[in-house]
């Protein structure tokens, strides 16, 4: 038998995982036809077969599932190794892959991205911004980023940010010769701007006072499914929008939107950062989650 190289056992490890020759392609930066083709030689060299494949799914064999239980902690070591080494040059290095929602790319990227990388510039940060919760190990990403609330029980979560409020607001315009709603009820005979959750669900708007807590389906003719989209159609009169208030700051310090309901509309746990409690950190997160804490003391 031929004895298959790192690069080799790497790949099938990553196909592996994800279960997807796509999926490992795009992480592993090569092209799906390379890791296929890395991936029949393997099988060659072993002379067994590691995948079963079919037009719309991979998964392990028996002898592909053996593997990858001996071979993952073996791989997992290595980076741990490696990692050493590079703590021991004194600075981080390597790819750090962090997935996020907008609210909370929009906070890195204002007041953190930009020291991280001029204080580790052998750190590439790839930083993907989407709605959805997605299994950040499934995907390959070192560490996530959303609503404490939200983060899986099972991860370790870094608060940071603050609280965050989910706001009722409107364009002075559109409530001009309307009466102002009160209470959540009152939001029945508005017209609103909704929003359409990644999920493909369309979201109720939560409100709470005095632990009475109220979640409406709001009435409207509008539906979107991004914050700045829902801000950007209150500023223009289209109805009331509800939104973290962190997109609205800037049009309510201008006057262009002003808060309804706002005593229905309390703070909330903000922002995690989050990462799997099992899996070594390697140096990269940990430097990142250091400034993280540190910009988040200053604030």
């Amino acid at each position: 038998m031929v004895r298959p190289s790192l690069n080799d056992l790497a790949a099938f490890a990553a196909v592996a995982s994800h279960q997807s020759f796509r999926r490992a392609a795009e992480i592993m930066g090569v092209s799906r036809s390379a890791l296929s083709h890395a991936i029949i030689g393997l099988e060659a060299k072993l002379d067994v077969r590691l995948f079963n494949r079919t037009t719309r799914s991979v998964s392990l064999t028996q002898a592909g599932a053996r593997l990858l239980a001996r071979l993952d902690p073996v791989l997992q070591e290595l980076d741990q190794a490696l990692d050493t080494l590079s703590e021991e040059r004194g600075t981080p290095s390597g790819t750090l892959r962090i997935n996020a929602n907008k609210s909370g790319a929009r906070i890195l990227l204002a007041e953190v991205v930009p020291r991280f990388l001029d204080l580790y510039p052998d750190v590439e940060l790839d930083l993907v911004s989407e709605g959805r919760l997605v299994d950040i190990v499934e995907q390959g990403f070192d560490a996530g980023i959303r609503l404490l609330e939200a983060v899986p029980k099972d991860m370790v979560a870094v608060k940071f940010g603050g609280d965050v409020r989910f706001i009722a607001v409107a364009a002075p315009s559109y409530l001009d010769g309307k009466a102002r709603p009160h209470t959540p009820d009152d939001l029945y005979v508005h017209c609103c701007v909704r929003q359409r959750l990644p999920s493909g669900k369309r979201y109720r708007w939560e409100f709470s006072k005095r632990g009475a807590e109220v979640a409406i389906d709001v009435p409207g003719n509008l539906t979107l499914d991004d914050n700045d989209l829902l801000v950007q159609a209150a500023v223009d009169g289209r109805g009331i929008a509800y939104v973290p208030d962190y997109f609205a700051r800037r049009f309510l310090a201008s006057g262009q939107l002003v808060v309804v309901l706002d005593e229905w509309c309390p703070p909330t746990p903000g922002l995690a950062l989050y990462y799997p409690r099992s899996r070594h950190v390697p140096s990269p997160l940990r430097a990142f989650i250091d400034l993280l804490r540190e910009v988040d003391r200053t604030r």
